[in-house]
């Protein structure tokens, strides 16, 4: 069902992420004059873009490597990662360090890519498109895996809702808190305040689907439900212990009056089932979604 939904859909998903990043790559390209004139004063202006000028460079350069090859702040390149700039970092000491910054990505500006650079001339539209289409390629790249995952969240919560809505449940608006979900409702993206651990006060877990019954009491938790995916084996080991945290958190909170279940899609072995089972996680798979009404909906 994964490999069905990746051969359809994927490609689609990372194609619209693509188009939209390659409008700001260009919107990049004509801040620095094609990248010819990348000064402080731009970095300054818009230190957003770094991200995008680290992708343009022959190879591209990742965060620490820029902060070695600069020689500057590895707080500046972080905050800049982020399009922000060190608050307290001095005047003098920023204009130098992002004069280090635009010297480096200038001097290693790919010229396969930028074709207009060597030997110099102006660009003509076309080129400038190509640039930018190759460094949105590179960018998206980099952050493939959630983009896939991000676009089949999105499908799983679809399908989730539409079995609610054919037994009468109604959606509820996000922001809506736990306690206060009628009998017969659901909600996406629903923050749940739990004690915090080793500290004073409550932090908010995101739960991707809360489920109050139709048969549910005055004083009933909703049902939580995490969608999860997966294309390989490898990766859902790196990410069982995120629903082991979170039920930890809401027991610790909410004690025996938590019902947290998976619904899941793809490659999930019998190592990462057993350990959620260890932690007494019970799951639906999504070929199986009628199996939802065993937990009461």
């Amino acid at each position: 069902m994964y490999n069905d939904w990746f051969m359809s859909f994927a490609p689609v998903a990372y194609r619209e992420t693509r188009i939209k990043t390659t409008i700001a790559v260009e919107d990049t390209l004509h801040k620095t004059s094609n990248l010819t004139d990348v000064k402080p004063r731009l970095l300054r202006e818009h230190p957003g873009v770094l991200p995008t000028l680290r992708m343009s460079t022959c190879p591209p350069i990742a965060v620490d490597r820029l902060v070695g090859l600069a020689g500057v702040s590895k707080n500046l390149v972080g905050c800049m990662e982020e399009g922000t700039l060190p608050p307290r970092m001095a005047s003098v000491a920023l204009n130098t360090d992002l004069e280090k910054i635009g010297t480096i990505i200038e001097k290693m500006a790919d010229p396969d890519i930028f074709v207009w650079l060597q030997p110099p001339r102006k660009a003509d539209p076309a080129e400038i498109h190509r640039a930018a289409t190759i460094v949105a390629d590179r960018l998206c790249g980099a952050v493939a895996n959630p983009i896939i995952r991000n676009a089949q969240e999105k499908r799983q919560l679809a399908a989730i809702g539409a079995w609610l809505e054919a037994r009468g449940y109604k959606k509820l608006p996000e922001g809506v808190k736990y306690d206060a979900m009628p009998a017969g409702t659901y909600s996406f993206r629903l923050n749940v305040p739990v004690k915090a651990e080793n500290a004073a006060g409550t932090v908010n877990i995101p739960i991707d689907t809360a489920v109050m019954p139709l048969s549910a009491k005055r004083g009933e938790l909703p049902l939580m439900i995490e969608a999860k995916s997966a294309g390989d084996f490898t990766n859902t080991n790196k990410r069982r212990k995120e629903e082991a945290q979170k039920i930890n958190q809401l027991r610790h909170t909410f004690k025996d009056g938590v019902r947290f279940i998976l619904f899941l899609c793809g490659y999930f072995d019998s190592g990462y089932l057993g350990y959620e089972a260890g932690e007494l996680i019970d799951w639906v798979w999504e070929h199986r979604i009628d199996d939802l009404a065993q937990f009461g909906l």
